[in-house]
């Protein structure tokens, strides 16, 4: 009796050992093989990196001190919170969407304008060039949709197949709810140039885009292409897709500038002593995209407050700020409608204009923004 009980037990650890280690191997080869982890700077680019005050030992820094580590417990212990179905995290009606097409984007093109497809992803038309920014087009931020939670919306503004041609796609950072392997797919045959940080190209080029369409740049460093000013700047954030490759790659913020009109874009971040420098050599900007989602106290230097935000919109002198990285995803553990209802109470009190449109709304950036309809606290 006492052999038969030990000969169960045994096959099955044996069962359990073998699933574990086929767990491990799929893991292993999707890690490997799957295109959504994208490509490797090369061993040249990575000495031309290392010629950086902001790059050493093979990773990329933030300019100030950031404090990364969470214990392996503290995070093991928050997992449940990640995954707990929390009712305030997500929209409990259908979010008011405002349907484009492709002939409305195309005829338009003479007002400069944008239409925020939520979170931080932005149609931006300037000076009859269409950008797109941070384009997260897919339903789940993650690798695989079984490792997310999908976007509050159902529809997008648009179909991505029935986009115009676009003229610049600008990525502020690697990380998978800005950059999206499926929508890059799907727009980089009508895509003219990729402005990616360095290190990002390499997804790029195993995605199938040509070397000639992709630039990357550098903290501070500035470009003029088809009539347009561009500008990489810090921020306080990090990158990384894969497992071991976190800092492989740079992040940062973009400054936009038209003949009429002067744009910033944040990214991601902590709140920093760089929005006042960035404010002081690139600004005063006449609009600004900030910020303002996906917070916790336990990353607090990787993610702005919505009071911080407010604060980094004055310290760049910006005119109208626009708060971003909410509205279509739930990444962290307050209710997806807390940070609109924070930073505008912050901007109230800092007499600070917002634009806060529904998705796919145009923001038209000659208009000054009128009152708010709070479109978030659901039909009425």
């Amino acid at each position: 009796m006492l052999q038969k009980i030990l000969y169960f037990f045994k096959k099955m650890l044996i069962g359990v050992l073998s699933l574990a280690l086929l767990l491990v191997l799929i893991g292993f080869l999707f890690v490997t093989f799957s295109p959504q982890f994208g490509g490797k700077p090369s061993q040249d680019q990575m000495a031309e990196y290392s010629k950086l005050p902001y790059f050493s030992d093979g990773k990329f820094s933030n300019l100030i001190e950031t404090e990364m580590t969470m214990s392996t417990g503290k995070a093991i212990r928050m997992l449940p919170q990640f995954f707990k179905n929390d009712p305030a995290r997500k929209p409990d009606f259908a979010l008011p969407t405002v349907e484009r097409d492709s002939l409305e984007l195309v005829s338009g093109q003479s007002k400069d304008r944008l239409i925020w497809f939520g979170h931080s992803a932005f149609l931006l038309q300037l000076d009859g060039k269409t950008i797109l920014i941070d384009p997260m087009l897919s339903e789940v931020p993650a690798p695989h949709p079984w490792l997310g939670k999908p976007r509050f919306s159902e529809e997008l503004p648009i179909p991505v197949e029935k986009l115009p041609e676009i003229d610049f796609i600008l990525i502020s950072h690697d990380h998978y709810d800005h950059l999206d392997y499926e929508s890059i797919q799907k727009l980089k045959s009508k895509t003219k140039h990729f402005l990616v940080p360095l290190g990002v190209g390499a997804h790029f080029e195993r995605w199938g885009v040509e070397p000639s369409r992709i630039q990357e740049l550098r903290w501070w460093e500035e470009t003029d292409l088809l009539g347009l000013h561009f500008a990489f700047a810090p921020s306080r954030h990090f990158s990384g897709r894969g497992i071991s490759n976190r800092f492989s790659t740079l992040w940062g913020s973009w400054i936009l500038q038209s003949e009429k009109h002067k744009l910033y874009f944040s990214g991601d971040g902590g709140y920093g002593p760089h929005f006042k420098e960035i404010g002081e050599k690139y600004g005063p900007f006449d609009f600004a995209m900030l910020e303002c989602g996906q917070y916790n106290e336990n990353w607090s230097q990787l993610h702005m407050a919505p009071e911080q935000t407010a604060l980094a919109a004055m310290d760049l002198g910006a005119k109208v700020g626009m708060p971003i990285h909410w509205g279509a995803f739930s990444l962290a553990m307050h209710s997806w409608t807390d940070p609109v209802e924070r930073v505008r109470a912050k901007a109230s009190e800092l007499e600070l204009p917002l634009a806060i449109p529904k998705i796919g709304e145009f923001v038209y950036l000659d208009a000054v923004p009128g009152s708010v309809e709070e479109w978030w606290k659901g039909p009425r």
